[in-house]
């Protein structure tokens, strides 16, 4: 059984971005996994991406990477399923129990709207791994994956506090719920400690039930072209494909920055050309933990229990991408220190 972290399920309420997976299948109690993957032993992982699915840029894609490094190095048959906008509880059900019926192990369920599915589906398949990311499940069979938003978003906030011209800045999410008010409380947070008089916006592209705020790049180019109206000149966006759109709304403002987010956004083709305005990405380590879980379930030694990957552990981190740190990776390093010392605590909600 896995250690559980010192970061507890008050800061775990799960990750940035979206929903579920399309109804791909039959759900079934009876259970034909086995201990790493089928019966010739080959190692055959399923993987439930959240809506946006492989290709998002962002939070989906990171999980894709620990996929791809498993299938590359432990040579695992894959299947790959993603979430669709409007789905049910029993949709999500649904595709967990054909990837473990199919007999994957490890299965991967990707975002926390799968938390109720896993608990449901893990009882009726006792002897398959799930791999629940940016969630808790108290089941035995389930190595819950979660992450210190926060903190990383608190050093973007100090990074953000440092470039701004006028300290005028601004936070995008995707929806108002708990996981993403992690990453706009360490965002504000760091921006205020660093400069007391910078001014922060908080805004979400949707609310509640509503997680179209996850997939909807026109919504977030137009919230980010709010912001740079009123003269915010960096912005931070956390709303998974959303991001994107902001941006591209961000490279058309000479003197502005974005901050990417989940993986390092000024690497993915599809954002190249805006690479030069991306003053970094808080990147969240999906693929370490899914790469992780996979091989344990590959050795037959599966991984069980909580982890959260922290700052301290490198589960989430800024990227440096285009060097544009450079002139403040003293002072970024500096609250890091204090972060994983104790002497910052940072908040989990605004």
């Amino acid at each position: 059984m896995r250690r559980v972290s010192k970061i507890t399920a008050a800061c775990i309420a799960t990750a940035a971005l979206a929903f579920t997976a399309t109804a791909c299948g039959e759900s079934s109690t009876e259970d034909t996994g086995s201990g790493s993957g089928d019966a010739a032993g080959k190692l055959k992982i399923g993987m439930a991406y959240d809506v946006g699915g492989r290709g998002d840029n962002s939070f989906n894609d990171s999980a894709a990477r620990g996929l791809d490094k498993a299938k590359a190095e432990l040579g695992a048959e894959t299947k790959e399923l993603t979430a669709k906008h409007g789905e049910t509880p029993a949709d999500r059900e649904a595709r967990l129990a054909s990837l473990a019926k199919g007999g994957f192990n490890p299965v991967f369920a990707v975002g926390f709207a799968y938390k109720d599915a896993v608990d449901k589906v893990a009882v009726q398949f006792p002897k398959t791994t799930f791999g629940m990311v940016d969630s808790i499940s108290e089941h035995k069979n389930v190595d819950s994956i979660v992450f210190a938003e926060e903190q990383g978003s608190y050093l973007a906030g100090v990074a953000a506090a440092l470039k701004s011209k006028d300290g005028k800045v601004g936070f995008i999410g995707g929806v108002d719920l708990p996981l993403i008010k992690k990453f706009a409380a360490g965002f504000e947070q760091g921006v205020l400690d660093t400069n007391p008089k910078a001014k922060v916006q908080l805004q979400y592209l949707s609310y509640g039930t509503d997680l179209s705020g996850f997939g909807s790049p026109d919504r977030g180019r137009a919230a980010a072209q709010g912001m740079l109206d009123k003269g915010m000149d960096v912005i931070y966006t956390a709303a998974g494909g959303s991001g994107a759109g902001a941006i591209e709304a961000v490279a058309g403002k000479k003197g502005a920055w974005s901050i990417g987010v989940d993986s390092d956004q000024a690497k993915d083709p599809a954002l190249a050309k805006y690479a030069s305005t991306i003053l970094t990405s808080v990147v969240k380590n999906v693929d370490a933990g899914v790469f992780a879980l996979a091989k344990s379930v590959k050795d037959g030694k599966p991984l069980t229990g909580t982890h959260a990957y922290t700052l301290a552990e490198d589960g989430v981190s800024l990227t440096t991408t285009g060097g544009h740190l450079k002139d403040i990776q003293g002072k970024i390093d500096e609250a890091k220190k204090k972060i994983i010392d104790g002497q910052i605590k940072v908040k989990t909600t605004t």
